[in-house]
């Protein structure tokens, strides 16, 4: 049985539309949690900090120390909930690819696991970036490749002319 789904891709890739149709289309209630949920979560003196998380103005994340640590806390507590019960389906950003995907697999061992790769033309992300207005120029073109290196998958979509529901769909064709 499929207890968590981990949906990775760079910025504005679509990833979170996919998650919230997920939600509305699978029949028992999943919850929905991410990177940007967690970096709400930080407290100011980790954000924009060595220390901390860091968005340099070309669109680059730098992760320091203090992030890592709490990061690492946030991923044993999101397994946990799943040991608990809780369907979850993870939206993340692999920054550091196959290392990314490793933290992940450790903590989620022995669950069962649909691992999503969420591609998107660098060119399109980037226009998404652009019209959102709420993020970096430059996240995603710097993202879009960079995330999936080294990465495997049971499933890739491609959002550059898929709807967010179409995939989702070929997503939840996968969960158990």
């Amino acid at each position: 049985m499929t207890q968590v789904i981990v949906v990775n891709g760079g910025s504005s890739s679509g990833k979170s539309g996919i998650v919230r149709c997920l939600q509305a289309i699978l029949p028992d209630p999943w919850l929905a949690l991410g990177t940007d949920t967690m970096v709400e979560a930080l407290p100011a003196s980790l954000r924009a900090s060595d220390g901390g998380i860091e968005l340099a103005a070309d669109g680059q994340v730098s992760v320091g120390p203090g992030f890592r640590a709490l990061e690492a806390a946030w991923i044993e507590g999101i397994a946990a909930m799943a040991r608990a019960g809780a369907r979850v389906v993870v939206d993340e950003v692999f920054l550091g690819g196959p290392y990314s995907q490793r933290r992940w697999q450790k903590a989620l061992d022995g669950l069962g696991v649909l691992w999503v790769g969420v591609r998107c033309d660098a060119a399109v992300a980037a226009g998404r970036e652009l019209a959102r207005g709420d993020r970096t120029v430059g996240m995603a073109a710097a993202q879009a490749e960079m995330v999936h290196r080294g990465v495997t998958y049971d499933l890739e979509v491609d959002t550059t002319h898929t709807e967010a529901m179409e995939c989702a769909r070929a997503v939840a064709a996968r969960v158990e």
